[in-house]
């Protein structure tokens, strides 16, 4: 009868989640409100797209909180 030894799997790293962040028309439409505040003016659309992608991610990255529901008696 041949000894088994106990062999230890290799450690698989978990999968990471994906950052999913904001899509080319979340950017796109967050860009055109931000002209759009500007009172349509001309300005720098770059500055426009990059303070909008800014803003998503930032709304992305803060924890969400709870909401808490009030029952209102009628």
């Amino acid at each position: 009868m041949a000894k088994t030894r106990a062999t230890s799997s290799p450690a698989v790293p978990k999968p990471k989640k994906a950052k999913v962040g904001p899509t080319q028309e979340d950017v796109a439409l967050r860009a055109y409100h931000i002209f759009l505040k500007r009172g349509s003016t001309p300005g720098d659309p770059l500055e426009d797209w990059l303070r909008a992608e800014r803003e998503l991610r930032e709304e992305v990255s803060k924890p969400r909180r709870k909401s808490k529901i009030v029952a209102i008696a009628a």
